[in-house]
């Protein structure tokens, strides 16, 4: 019996071992797949990137032929090092440092030796590749910039980093990939399908032909080309206007959401941030932190919105019915709002109603309507969110969603704010009255303020920014663009805030930046500036901001400008609002006098003081 029982664990072990050998060699080939991958050699051929548009088809975006030296550290043999790094310009202790790291990277693996060596090394050195064994020219293709504006909204490629070769398995050493802007945002539409063809390499590790006559090579898939929402015109027309300044204009088109001018000052040429002087340009604009060119402030700047937020607050107070149209508040140059506590105000006619409140900017006016608005409820903090609710139907104190990868949320406070603020819920209405006039905690971005501007414009509802207009040729059809967003306010309460808005240009604050022909409802604002010195909070030049639309009726542009440290909103945002509201509708200015003065005006002085921790008198 144990004799049969030896017999048969013998043959069933034969059966197994068979069987297993027929597996390996007649049905999975995963076996000879790793053995292929060690005998065969993939050259990647790298697409194109896509092509980018404005939104009347002007060419932004091209490409321009790039060399890469790549080396396989394995395979290279004894060369002259020296004669290679003069060919490559290079010095050769840099020589011995970049192999380095290309052996560290992997010793089978291609890797980038030299980047972007331009056509006329390429040529330099092609007929000498042979004597450097292991290294190979790959062709790729670099951006070609046709223009030298919009470098925060295009963005730039540079080298993948290998946390994201770890992430995304289609990256390898040396492959390019979008950084900023539309290039990261839309990096998987535009960086196309790479081509691979695969060769046969002997036990040598010579190529001696194709991997089995080429069946499993493919051809390299063309990025798709993009139409963006911008005016390559306007946009450009904006960043003249705000040279030798620091802020942000955001343009929209109300009735679509669509971005028409996205300006960041000081913004720099996107052409520096392609070739071989990449990594030194770009270190130079990352290290100037005081101007800060790759900062995008329209989408990262966090401003007190100033007197541009009255019309939501005169919005808000309506829909409550805690004011009326005729209401009517004196004004005896300030608001007393507590014990000892005067909120100044310019001097105009009083008492005021909504349309003279607005067009005078009257902070009386709208201190009371404030209060009014928190009282209307039992206790503050029911109040303050009920306010807060409102605010934030218009896309404030959150992230808008729109397509571009950078931006802040701002701050809306809440209950929860100022019960941490002021312990045991110890506080008043009169406590957070600053945010009446758009001061003490709210803080907006210029692109969540130009959002608010279109909301209005469109009596009540919005369209969420958006960037993208068209890929390939095809219309965008995402939800997210293409969905109202309504607010809070019903749409009655709108006309007499936008005749308030009106009069502004008509007879008020904005009176000076009017243009003949064009009806445009706006609002200036003047925010405080604050910062810390030696720990002592210090208050330094306001910043000028402006919101506008026009026309009035059926408008087309809706816009907000921010220029840091420019003194009150009709001295440099409210101009800068005006020729780029001529520009978008009748693409020709009017306003010589504003334009020339725009062009010109420089507020360089202002940004190169020292920081004495007094605080600058607008009067000297």
């Amino acid at each position: 019996m144990r004799r049969f029982f030896l017999h048969g664990l013998i043959l069933f072990s034969a059966v197994v071992f068979v069987a297993k050998l027929a597996q390996i060699q007649l049905l999975d080939n995963s076996y000879e797949l790793i053995a292929n991958n060690i005998s065969i050699k993939k050259v990647y051929d790298f697409p194109e990137r896509g092509y980018i548009y404005d939104r009347n088809g002007t060419l932004l975006v091209s490409n321009q032929p790039s060399y890469d030296i790549m080396v396989i550290p394995r395979e290279v043999k004894e060369i002259d090092s020296i004669e290679f790094s003069k060919l490559l310009k290079i010095r050769p202790e840099d020589y011995s440092q970049m192999f380095s790291k290309a052996k560290h990277y992997s010793l089978d693996l291609p890797s980038v030796f030299v980047p972007q060596l331009s056509k006329e090394d390429f040529a330099a050195l092609q007929e000498k590749m042979w004597k450097f064994e292991g290294f190979y020219i790959q062709k790729r293709s670099l951006r070609d910039y046709q223009t030298r504006h919009a470098a925060n909204i295009l963005g730039y490629i540079a080298e993948v980093n290998e946390a994201k070769i770890a992430q995304n398995n289609y990256y390898q050493m040396g492959d390019l990939i979008g950084i900023q802007g539309v290039e990261k945002a839309y990096e998987d539409e535009l960086r196309g399908v790479k081509g691979v063809k695969r060769y046969q390499k002997d036990r040598l590790n010579r190529i001696i032909s194709s991997f089995k006559d080429g069946i499993y090579d493919t051809l390299p898939s063309q990025g798709k080309d993009l139409e963006l929402t911008i005016d390559i015109e306007l946009q450009s027309y904006g960043e003249m206007l705000m040279q030798n300044k620091r802020g942000g204009i955001v343009a929209i088109e109300p009735k679509t959401g669509e971005i028409l001018a996205l300006v960041n000052a000081p913004s720099y040429d996107p052409a520096l941030l392609v070739g071989r002087e990449r990594s030194r340009n770009f270190t130079k604009l990352y290290y100037d932190t005081i101007a800060k060119p790759l900062y995008d402030r329209g989408l990262l700047a966090e401003y007190p919105p100033g007197s541009t937020f009255k019309i939501l607050n005169a919005l808000i107070a309506l829909q409550e019915g805690v004011v009326s149209e005729d209401t009517k508040v004196y004004c005896h140059n300030g608001y007393f709002y507590a014990r000892g506590s005067f909120m100044k105000c310019h001097s105009h006619a009083s008492p005021v109603d909504l349309d003279s409140g607005i067009y005078n900017s009257c902070n009386a006016y709208f201190g009371t309507v404030y209060t009014r608005t928190l009282e209307k409820f039992a206790t503050p903090q029911l109040g303050i969110d009920n306010w807060a609710k409102h605010v934030k139907s218009f896309g404030l104190g959150d992230f808008l969603g729109y397509d571009l990868p950078t931006g802040k949320k701002g701050l809306v406070p809440t209950s929860v704010y100022y019960n941490r603020a002021y312990p045991n819920g110890n506080w008043r209405p009169a406590a957070t009255v600053s945010n009446g006039i758009g001061q003490g905690e709210l803080l907006t971005t210029p692109i969540q303020l130009a959002n608010f501007t279109a909301a209005i414009a469109n009596r009540g509802f919005y369209y969420t920014p958006h960037i993208i207009r068209k890929i390939e040729g095809k219309r965008i059809e995402v939800p997210e663009y293409t969905e109202k967003k309504t607010t809070t306010i019903d749409p009655k309460h709108f006309e007499p805030v936008i005749e308030g808005m009106f009069n502004v240009f008509e007879k008020g604050t904005g009176r000076s930046v009017r243009v003949e022909g064009i009806e445009i409802c706006g609002k200036t604002g003047t925010a405080e500036n604050f910062t810390k010195i030696d720990g002592k909070r210090v208050q330094l030049t306001d910043h000028s901001i402006f919101i506008a639309f026009a026309p009035k009726d059926n408008p087309k542009i809706a816009i907000a400008v921010f220029v840091e440290n420019g003194y009150w909103g009709a001295r440099w945002a409210g101009p800068i609002a005006s020729l780029m509201i001529q520009k978008h509708l009748n693409d020709s200015i009017s306003r010589k006098d504003l334009e020339k003065r725009m062009l010109e005006g420089s507020l360089l002085f202002e940004y190169d003081k020292p920081l004495s921790g007094e605080p600058f008198n607008i009067n000297q």
